[in-house]
């Protein structure tokens, strides 16, 4: 006898971004249209070419973890835990009245502990080479997996664990991977999301390197501007986000506000580029085609798109002629709008974090602008509703991330009803 799959609901977010250290704060600086965007102070950046990113503000780790925890933790295993614990608490679960075999937690980071590795290597060459400097605690804080972990033992929970790796679709294919291990039965409860803490000097070397990084350091407040013709790169940013994944029934058993469904999901490859998207952005066409269809709503029930705009080049354009490929006519009465214009790329948070904008969007019935549209693009044709926030009911929407690699991820949520 065929099993029926279970309907998935989100009841709870915990967000760490450079514009609200909870997901509260969060969506009240989208509803500002602010910029997290601001001179780098994690180093000194003087001799890089950007000298700026959207870094967390005001952040303190001991809300949510003890001191002797954070030293033990790179700082984007911090983030991650103090995302899972406001998540939790928004979720008003109670794991002590739950089977703990029965929930898990995905979560990744597309680079993982960046900040560990340079200080430990700089502990190896600043003290003579000798490998007696390295911490014992360098392998275990340095590795992308080790977040899940963190958050496992934190509230005991024993069920499916790993990390995914997939850069910037990290995050989307941690909740997507939720989504199916909840509809396969395997677990009752999933946290899933991401985070990323690499303003380094590896990182912002690296991503500069590339020619990927915008280099407006006379006005980093408006240097992510994705879909402007005027956009010259990417903005660094920082952060983690997290949602509480459940099963329909399980949600309803114990009395759980749902905040919306997250209904169907879409991964591809591009196969074509390890860095620039395939012509057209056909395999992010694939991939909103397959989440659509998998909700089982068509292209017309989407009122909205958090697109992955990242302020590129190459990404914008795609981006733009994929869903217009995608929704045909209806693409002309879609809100699409990208919110790293406000927090930047969180990249392998990026997923997570937008999840929660876009599950927010629903709740909120309002559509987190685009800022910093001063010239149109006219290769980008779309409503990406510009600089202020617009009210609009959303029956469903679509959050897109794609990754070096050709990785497309797209998540498809639905505003909740019985």
């Amino acid at each position: 006898m065929s099993r029926a799959i279970p309907r998935v609901v989100i009841t709870g977010v915990g967000a760490v971004t450079p514009i609200g250290n909870t997901a509260t704060e969060f969506w009240q600086g989208m509803m500002e249209g602010r910029s997290g965007t601001a001179p780098i102070t994690r180093f000194d950046a003087t001799d890089f070419d950007t000298r700026f990113a959207a870094e967390v503000k005001s952040y303190d780790p001991l809300l949510a973890i003890n001191r002797k925890e954070v030293q033990r933790m790179d700082l984007f295993a911090q983030f991650a835990m103090s995302a899972a614990v406001m998540a939790v608490e928004n979720a008003g679960i109670d794991f002590e009245k739950t089977d703990k075999e029965r929930v898990g937690v995905i979560f990744g980071s597309g680079i993982g502990g960046m900040w560990t590795y340079h200080h430990q290597q700089q502990n190896l060459y600043d003290r003579g080479g000798k490998p007696d400097r390295i911490s014992p605690f360098f392998v275990p804080m340095l590795i992308s997996d080790i977040a899940a972990g963190h958050i496992a033992i934190r509230y005991g929970l024993k069920g499916p664990n790993y990390g995914t790796v997939s850069a910037c679709a990290t995050s989307s294919h941690s909740i997507g991977d939720a989504l199916m291990i909840l509809q396969r039965g395997m677990a009752d409860v999933m946290l899933a999301g991401g985070s990323e803490a690499v303003v380094c000097p590896m990182g912002i070397g690296g991503f500069n390197a590339m020619k990927a990084l915008s280099t407006r350091n006379d006005d980093p407040a408006t240097a992510s501007r994705p879909f402007d013709k005027d956009r010259d790169g990417f903005v660094m940013g920082e952060g983690g986000g997290i949602l509480v994944l459940e099963t329909l029934e399980h949600a309803m058993n114990r009395g759980a506000t749902i905040l919306a469904e997250l209904a169907g999901i879409g991964f591809t490859d591009d196969a074509y580029h390890i860095t620039q998207p395939a012509a057209g952005g056909e395999g992010a066409v694939r991939s909103m085609k397959i989440a659509i269809q998998d909700a089982g709503l068509v292209p017309a029930d989407i009122d909205y798109v958090n697109a992955h705009g990242t302020s590129t080049q190459f990404n914008d354009r795609s981006e733009s002629a994929a869903i217009a490929t995608v929704f045909g006519d209806h693409a002309q009465s879609l809100s699409v709008s990208s919110t790293k214009s406000m927090t930047g790329h969180l990249l392998g948070a990026a997923g997570a974090v937008e999840a929660i904008a876009t599950t927010l969007a629903i709740v909120n019935s309002m559509v987190p602008p685009t800022i910093n549209q001063i010239t149109p693009d006219p290769d980008c044709t779309l409503d990406y509703v510009p600089n202020v926030p617009k009210k609009k009911v959303i029956r469903a929407a679509l959050s897109n991330t794609f990754g070096f690699g050709g990785h497309n991820a797209t998540l498809c949520f639905k505003a909740f009803s019985e």
